[in-house]
Parts: structure tokens; C-alpha cells; sequence
């Protein structure tokens, strides 16, 4: 086991409370419609990024009604329906980390605004494309239910690059191209996926604590809670302050 966990000290995720599992599935909607429409079909088995989209808004249990639902208004390209445009941003939070957000937008101009408003109120600044991006990594990850030894030698057998034991269970990271291979092979040797989604995992972490860990938190969390913003990946290790 390596370390603290990356999957969960550094992508934070949403809570899936009652004031903002509206705004939750509504992201989710929004990524499966864009994968829809960038991949040209409806069918997961043949558009990753699409097989992707559904993979995390099971995770976050989007009905199943949703998510047929948002493939069919992104196949019948309805009028007045919105199209959204992937977009990346970068920029920099307290105590020198860096952070990545990955965002759908139909307006650049306002995502880019409300973006950097937050960044400006919270401590932290937007940095230009290119500046932290190149800490980050895109990495399949894996919560597995089953900590045990037997699944650590099926998750290495199978491909995985890192191990961590993590709150929701065992954490496997592998290449992004293996993802499913290896999620696959685990439910067919009769384990348990909790989920299974690609990530921007950073190559080295920064330690943050004290005062500079709680706007860290307050950053990142007020960066999520943008309607246009889909994911946000930090580089800070919060692990002495959430432990």
C-alpha cells in the first residue's frame, strides 16, 4: 500500500445530500449528453467517453430513467437544447497547489468569469493553459469493496499500478486504458466494483495544513458547486487534516 489515498483526498467529490443532488445529477446529465454528441452515438459499447459518463453517474446513482433519457434528447438534438463544450482550467489554490477543473459549458465567457471569481475570492488564482496541467495524469480508478489479500493479488494480476486501502474500500488505479479490463476481470472473479472512472491523478502531492488546508477545502468545494464545473483535481494532500 502506497501512502494516503489520492482518489480521495484529491478528487473531492459532491455530497450526495438533499440541497445539491439536483445540481449532481444535472452534471451528470449534461456529461452523458456531450459524450452522446462528441462520439456520435448513443450505444456505450461503442463511445467510451460515453461508457465513461454513465460509469460515473452510476457511482453517484443517477436513475437509470435519467441517463436513458439524456441519450435520447442528445440523439434528437431537440430544439432548444443547449450543446456544451468541454473545457479545461487551471489555476493555483493556497499554500502553492495546484488544481485542475475539467467543465461543460455552453457560455466560455461565463464559465470563465464565475471560474475566476472564485479563485480571486478564495484565495487562490487561474493560472494559463498549460501551467498545471502537466502535473496531472489521466488514470482509470477503482474502488473495489473487498480489502482482503485476495483481491489486492487479483487487482495486481489484472493490471492495476497502485494499491491504496481508502474509506470505501480498496483503491486500484491503472492505466486509463485498462479500466474496464481490470473492473471487468474483478466482477467476473466474483469481487465487488463500487465504481469504476477515469480521473486526473496528480504525479507528486503538496502538503497543506493549518489555515491554508481550510481555504484549500473552501476552494475546491466552491469551485464544484459551479453549475459548468464537472470535476476539480487538486494536487494537495489533506490527509493530516481529514485523518
Amino acid at each position: 500500500m502506497a501512502g494516503h489515498s489520492k482518489w480521495s483526498q484529491i478528487k473531492r467529490k459532491k455530497g450526495a445530500n438533499d440541497r445539491k443532488r439536483s445540481a449532481t445529477i444535472s452534471k451528470h446529465i449534461r456529461a452523458i449528453m456531450a459524450a452522446v454528441r462528441s462520439g456520435g452515438s448513443g450505444d456505450p459499447a461503442g463511445n467510451l467517453s460515453l461508457k465513461n459518463a454513465i460509469a460515473a453517474a452510476k457511482t453517484d446513482t443517477v436513475p437509470a430513467d435519467n441517463i436513458e433519457n439524456a441519450i435520447k434528447r442528445a440523439l434528437g438534438e431537440g430544439e432548444g437544447t443547449a450543446v456544451y463544450k468541454e473545457a479545461t482550467y487551471e489555476g493555483y489554490g493556497p499554500g502553492g497547489t495546484a488544481i485542475l477543473i475539467e467543465a461543460l459549458t455552453d457560455n466560455v465567457n461565463r464559465t470563465v468569469g464565475e471560474i475566476r471569481s472564485v479563485f480571486n475570492k478564495r484565495g487562490g488564482s487561474m493560472g494559463n493553459s498549460g501551467s498545471v496541467a502537466w502535473q496531472f495524469e489521466s488514470k482509470g480508478v477503482i474502488v473495489l469493496q473487498e480489502v482482503d489479500e485476495a483481491a489486492q493479488e487479483a487487482a495486481i494480476e489484472l493490471g492495476a499500478e497502485d494499491l491504496q486501502e481508502g474509506e470505501d474500500g480498496l483503491e486500484i488505479s491503472t492505466a486509463s486504458s485498462d479500466l474496464y479490463a481490470v473492473s471487468e476481470g474483478l466482477v467476473e472473479r466474483g469481487f465487488t466494483v463500487v465504481s469504476a472512472q477515469l480521473a486526473m491523478l496528480p504525479s507528486n502531492t503538496v502538503e497543506v495544513s493549518g489555515a491554508d488546508a481550510d481555504k484549500v477545502m473552501t476552494l475546491l468545494e466552491a469551485l464544484e458547486d459551479l453549475d459548468d464545473v464537472q470535476n476539480v483535481y487538486s494536487n494537495a494532500d489533506l490527509s493530516a487534516v481529514e485523518a
